[in-house]
């Protein structure tokens, strides 16, 4: 087994998942814990070249971050980097269910609740992000039932821990494709085939990027989609915030807890934000706005690292440039059903179109949360379509059998 080391922080999300997979993949690890100290922060530096967190060795050679690391996952090459002799082979695989859940989410989670409660023992694919985008959200103060407020990733873990009790089964499989022309339906997923009566898709949505190929090649150097993970690498010095959501509102705010200036930049001349994080981001004096403007470039692919952007006036085409360390992006989601291409109905933008609520085109296949939500795309909305599509399969599995 290979010598495994990963550079973490105590808030970082993205630390869990990784160490999340070495566990799954039954690896060892040495971990470092950077969060307060500064000396093992610049050692990140010295032996990867990147400031951000996770940072994983494997005999003493940068992998990069939880987002290498999975990729290597997906294209069949972690087992050999770790020296893992056999893959692991599990149990559930060619095991029929009533229930599929694929997504770990609040919709995904919900639904894994009711199904399991029902006596249904559903199997939850959590794919490539356990837990979903609230494991990269900081405070969670809207959701029902928290009147002081809750972490984004300790609601996702008290959620998983419920439908557990009550007999769900979680595997930290990601989906590649799903076979809907017979029943049982098959869903694979890294490599292993599962049957399912019914199927709830809850693969939720994924972070934006701006596309741009010095933004790609600035990834972990000063370019980041979590503040929580990496504002702490940027002290004293002036980061951008690309976006105008409720998002970029709540990473800009945070960023403020460590950077000297924040300036969020905006396509409108108005924030899409709710009227409560406007006034919070309006009233805190390290963030300021340019309006009507893009990012067209991450300046400092040369020098290794962020050291500006260059801006462009969407209206005037006027083009300007900033001086900062790190560029945040914060520009909305994608929803994740690229694997369902020509099996399910879909609008241009990759929403899964329903009707009567949750179902599908598809008899006994059910989708629910951001797959099928461009409207409200909250936790809670999340959750109860999660309950509506967890108990229409629970219907159509006893409508079947009559």
């Amino acid at each position: 087994m290979a010598l495994v080391e990963v550079y973490t922080k105590s808030d970082c999300v993205f630390c869990h998942l990784a160490k999340e997979l070495l566990r799954v993949k039954g690896v060892d690890f040495r971990e470092i814990d950077v969060t307060n100290d500064p000396i093992r922060r610049e050692e990140i530096r010295k032996k990867s070249g990147r400031q951000n967190v996770p940072q994983i060795f494997v005999n003493g050679k940068a992998i990069g971050g939880y987002d290498d690391l999975k990729a290597l996952e997906n294209q069949g090459n972690l087992n050999d980097l770790l020296e893992i002799q056999e893959s692991r082979k599990l149990a559930e695989q060619g095991k029929g269910y009533a229930v599929i859940i694929i997504g770990s989410g609040p919709a995904g989670l919900t639904a894994a609740i009711y199904a399991a409660r029902a006596n249904l023992a559903p199997l939850v694919l959590s794919g490539a992000q356990p837990g979903g985008q609230l494991t990269i959200t900081t405070e969670v103060e809207n959701y029902p039932g928290f009147s002081k407020g809750i972490l984004g990733p300790d609601l996702m873990e008290e959620m998983k821990k419920q439908a557990e009790r009550f007999g769900a089964t979680f595997v930290s499989n990601e989906v590649s494709r799903v076979d809907l022309s017979r029943r049982p339906y098959i869903v694979e997923a890294d490599g292993n085939a599962y049957r399912g009566k019914t199927i709830i898709i809850a693969s939720g949505a994924s972070a934006r990027f701006l596309g741009l190929p010095s933004e790609k090649k600035l990834l972990g150097r000063g370019v980041s989609a979590c503040a929580t993970c990496d504002g702490f690498f940027f002290k004293d010095q002036d980061v951008i915030v690309a976006g105008g959501g409720d998002t970029a509102m709540e990473e800009a705010i945070f960023l403020t807890k460590f950077a000297r200036t924040v300036t969020v930049v905006h396509r409108r001349d108005k924030l899409r934000a709710s009227k409560v994080m406007q006034d919070r981001a309006n009233r805190n004096s390290k963030i300021r706005f340019i309006w009507d403007s893009e990012i067209s470039e991450v300046l400092g692919v040369e020098q290794g690292k962020v050291v500006g952007v260059r801006l462009r006036n969407v209206k005037t085409g006027k083009i300007t440039e900033i001086v900062c360390a790190g560029v945040f992006t914060a520009i909305g989601h994608t929803p994740n059903t690229g694997f369902l291409r020509g099996v399910l109905e879909m609008d241009s933008d990759g929403y899964l179109i329903t009707r009567e609520g949750v179902k599908t085109a598809v008899p006994g296949v059910f989708a629910a949360g951001d797959v099928v939500d461009r409207v409200y795309r909250q936790a809670v909305t999340a959750a109860g379509t999660g309950c509506m599509a967890a108990i229409d399969a629970e219907r159509f599995l006893e409508a079947e059998e009559g």
